[in-house]
């Protein structure tokens, strides 16, 4: 693959579903794995000035944002994921620092229930760099709503995942590309010029 040229004055990179109710649903070397490259995708944005930007699922205790039918009521039945709640919280290889956003959302899509466009928009951002669990479900979903902002979209293959390994490679592999630039953390790494430790 060419350099991707990137402007990293309006570029974002946005970690996804990086909860301890949906990351621990990974086997420990998938998670392990993961962390590692989000960890040093992450320590690089900073650097290079990228916002940081978490998008989380989160809902009130009772639910009262899902009803009695659709995708989330498995959740409500279940009462998982509930702002506050351990299962919610942001992974401790990932926890936020100073300066890093938050978004709360409330359906597959970051754009959903949530004030991320506004944000992008307050930022002046024109390219989303995508990460998190799972490529299938908040990736994808995020991916083909925010195409449809005409945003400039770009998936860490690397820094996707999702419990059925086949269906992350298929996503990875298949749909994204159609969508979306799919790129290594390498390759990202390099485009704003940071050179990985070895």
């Amino acid at each position: 693959m060419s350099k991707l040229n990137l402007d990293t004055a309006s570029t974002a990179l946005l970690l996804m579903d990086c909860q301890e109710g949906i990351v621990g649903a990974l086997n420990p070397d998938q998670r392990s794995a993961l962390m590692t490259s989000l960890q040093q995708t992450r320590i690089a944005a900073r650097n290079s000035g990228i916002p940081i930007i978490y998008v989380v699922i989160g809902f009130r205790d009772g639910h009262q944002e899902i009803g009695e039918k659709g995708w989330f009521t498995s959740e409500k039945e279940s009462r998982r994921m509930i702002i506050g709640s351990q299962e919610a919280a942001i992974c401790i290889e990932l926890s936020p620092l100073p300066g890093d956003l938050i978004v709360t959302k409330k359906r597959m899509s970051g754009f959903t229930g949530s004030d991320l466009e506004q944000i992008l928009r307050g930022l002046s951002i024109q390219t989303l760099v995508l990460c998190g669990v799972s490529s299938v479900g908040v990736v994808e979903s995020t991916a083909r709503h925010a195409i449809d902002m005409d945003y400039n979209i770009i998936i860490l293959k690397d820094g996707c995942a999702d419990r059925d390994e086949l269906a992350n490679d298929a996503a990875l592999t298949h749909v994204l590309p159609r969508i979306a630039t799919v790129i290594d953390s390498e390759t990202f790494l390099d485009a704003i010029n940071i050179i990985p430790e070895s």
